[in-house]
């Protein structure tokens, strides 16, 4: 995916549904493969991907759960929360997408959700470590939003968290779960499902004993040959085949595995 800096331009409805059909089965499976590893959380939580031109975003609406949403469901919506396409209700968090999206080129998907381990350890003081291969990749550390634990509705409250974001993979929001990004929708679930296993092993390691972390240098050392685009192509492959094995993809396409 090429990265695009987001523009307020909007785009026909029909673009949407042709171009960017692809990005919507991505952001329909994300869910599905989400809601599988432990991110539900009633019809709360949220996916959404940078339209292929960058001008808009497709997002999971409102009022479905992340195992619920179809191709047909995604939205378009212009930087402004404005509904470009779809019928679904609009997410009140829209703003922790869209100013995410303004202050980094970078990012092509962005997943907030509330995963039990991910959101526990943002109710704490603990550190994050790099105890194993997954947690490096976030070598970096994680952010941390401490403003509010409100929900963030306004563009303001966005902006705060995006800053907060800064160059991070991922976010932890105090009492408010995480958000995760990524280049492109395969990369932020794989993070997303990352994070929550890191901070899972975090925990049952601590209840061994002392945490014995690896070097930042060692991290360095491990990330390029752990950490690859053909690795996540693979990853989001078998991840939709597991999702038909659970028999969690009714309303999906019957055929392809949702790459771009």
């Amino acid at each position: 995916m090429t990265d695009r800096p987001p523009s307020l331009k909007l785009v026909p409805e029909q673009t949407d549904d042709t171009v960017d059909a692809d990005l919507r089965e991505q952001v329909a499976w994300a869910g599905r493969i989400l809601a599988m590893g432990g991110h539900g959380d009633y019809t709360l939580g949220h996916v959404s991907a940078r339209s292929s031109a960058g001008q808009h975003v497709l997002m999971k609406p409102n009022g479905l759960g992340l195992e619920e949403v179809a191709p047909g469901d995604v939205l378009a919506i212009d930087m402004d929360g404005s509904r470009l396409s779809g019928s679904g209700p609009v997410h009140l968090e829209y703003v922790l997408h869209t100013e995410i999206y303004k202050a980094r080129p970078d990012v092509g998907a962005v997943v907030h959700t509330h995963p039990p381990y991910a959101t526990a350890f943002g109710a704490t003081d603990a550190k994050f470590e790099l105890l194993n291969h997954d947690a490096v990749l976030f070598r970096d550390g994680l952010a941390t939003f401490d403003d509010t634990a409100e929900l963030i509705v306004r563009p303001e409250q966005g902006a705060a968290v995006a800053q907060a974001l800064g160059n991070h993979r991922a976010l932890v929001m105090r009492g408010h779960g995480v958000i995760v990004t990524g280049t492109s929708v395969p990369w932020a679930t794989y993070a997303a499902l990352t994070l929550e296993r890191v901070l899972r092993i975090q925990s049952i390691a601590r209840s061994f004993g002392d945490l014995r972390p690896m070097t930042a240098e060692m991290a360095d050392r491990v990330y390029p040959d752990k950490y690859r685009d053909d690795h996540v192509a693979n990853y989001w492959a078998y991840l939709i085949r597991q999702v038909r094995r659970a028999g969690l993809a009714a309303g999906m396409p019957d055929t392809g595995d949702g790459r771009a």
